[in-house]
This record gives structure tokens, sequence and C-alpha cells, in this order.
């Protein structure tokens, strides 16, 4: 089990166009609302999210002198921004269809503001190491399992594979740079109870305004379901609390969950017609 980043790892963004259907289908996960909605919630919370993450480890870009770890801070700095400006078109998407989005919006931003404000830049770091720990896990359930888009409109499906693939490609650059700057163990702690959270809260919230605007937040039946999809016994997220948890070790890194092969898989998906950055 590898303890480190993978030596020679490649992280450069891809530049696609995903075309996102026009209009969204109101339900385009296998007309369930349920997986549909917690998918839209979460990326409704990523463009602002990103930008935060790339804004965090920024503040620290000039103290590292490790060559290899500069030029993955700048391939983490493009995929993000690309993730941003994709989910940014996504979020038009969900308005058109009548849902509250800047509502959601104008929560994560106001919280982002608070802890730029009130948190020092090295806890801002923490954050970010920890919340790329939970997208990092949700990506590899996306790309190792096909239960979790089982369904989906396939354009969707791409840019969710999309997205899982470069955060797993990047998912311990914030990481390796806390550890050269920082390293406190307490404090990544701490900011991984408070980011999960705040993540679970917001990507609820946001599930239960699009469940409302669908006339089905009291539906027991649409609950019932995506809960046992979810959490159940074969649920998708249920095999993410071993990995999750491993976060809070000693002498955990990403990386100790080596997944280079589901890179190998999935980049053919996109290489043809990614432009390199």
């Amino acid at each position: 089990m590898a303890s480190t980043t993978p030596e020679g790892l490649q992280i450069r963004p891809r530049h696609l166009d995903f075309n996102l259907p026009s209009p969204l289908p109101r339900h385009w996960h296998s007309g369930d609302a349920f997986k549909t909605h917690l998918f839209d919630a979460m990326s409704v919370l990523f463009p602002d999210g990103e930008r935060f993450f790339i804004d965090s480890v920024r503040q620290f870009r000039d103290q590292i002198d490790d060559p290899v770890l500069k030029e993955q801070i700048r391939g983490f700095i493009g995929q993000e921004g690309h993730h941003s400006r994709e989910h940014l078109v996504y979020s038009q998407r969900l308005r058109d269809l009548g849902y509250q989005v800047e509502r959601m919006e104008r929560r994560a931003q106001a919280r982002i503001r608070y802890t730029q404000k009130k948190l020092s830049p090295r806890r801002q770091l923490a954050a970010t190491a920890a919340l790329e720990h939970i997208t990092a896990i949700m990506a590899d359930a996306v790309l190792k399992n096909p239960e979790p888009l089982h369904g989906a409109h396939p354009a969707m499906a791409r840019l969710w594979r999309w997205h899982a693939l470069e955060e797993t490609e990047h998912k311990a650059v914030a990481f390796d740079v806390y550890n050269q700057v920082c390293g406190s163990r307490k404090l990544l702690r701490r900011a991984m109870l408070m980011g999960t959270f705040f993540f679970v809260l917001d990507t609820t919230r946001g599930l239960a305004h699009m469940l409302e605007r669908d006339g089905l937040l009291w539906n027991w039946r649409v609950w019932r379901d995506g809960l046992k999809w979810a959490w159940g016994k074969d649920g998708v997220f249920r095999p993410l609390v071993r990995t999750y948890l491993d976060f809070f070790k000693a002498d955990f890194h990403p990386w100790q969950h080596n997944n280079l092969d589901l890179l190998e898989r999935f980049r053919g998906e996109f290489e043809p017609q990614a432009r390199a950055a």
C-alpha cells in the first residue's frame, strides 16, 4: 500500500465540452427524484467550494520548494477551475427547472466568507484536505462500481465520471501541501469533523428543497427507497465508511487507497477529446 503520492502521477485538466442536456431532465438519474437530487445538491456546492479549495492551496504555493508538488498544484488548480465552470452550467440547468439554486449558493458562499475571514490559512488548508478526502472516496465509488450512476442520463453520467477521475488524480495535492506547511493531525481531524457536518447538512438541505419543489418532500417511499439505495445493506455509500474513517489514523495518506488502476481504466474515455492544459 502506497504511503505517498505515486511517482510520475500526471495531474492535468481536460478541456471537454459535455453538452449538458437543455432542458435537463428533471429526474435524469433513472427517473428517480432522490438519486437525481442527491447528485444535484452536491453539484450546486461545487463551484464555490472548489474556488475555496484553489484559494486555500494558492496561499501556500510560494512556500513549496518541491518541483513535483509545485507542478501538481498547477494541475490541481486547473482541474478544480474546470470543475467549477462545468458545474456552473449544471446549476443553470437546475435554475431553468425552477429550483432555487441561488438560495443554496448564498448559504455556501456565506460560510466560505466566514471561514476565510475567521480561520487561519492553515485551518482553511486543513478544511480543503479534509473535504478532498470526502470527494475522493465518493469519486472512487463512482469509478469502481457502476451502481451509483446506473440508469443515469449518459451525458450526466459522463460528467460525473470525468469529475471523479480528476478528483482521484489530485486527491492528495492539498494533503501533501498541508503536510509540508503544517502537518498537525489534530487540526486535520477537527477540520474533517466540521467539514463533514456542513457537507452533509448542505447536501441534505439541497436535496430536501428540490424534492419539495417536485411535491415529493413528504413522500415516504421516495425517502425509503433513496436511503436504502444510499445506506442500505448494498447501499452505494455504505462501503465508504471505513475509508472515510482512515483519515483519522495517525499515518494516513490519501494514496494508501491506491486506485491507480481506475485512473488507467477511465482516462481513455476522455483522453481522445482532451487538450492538454
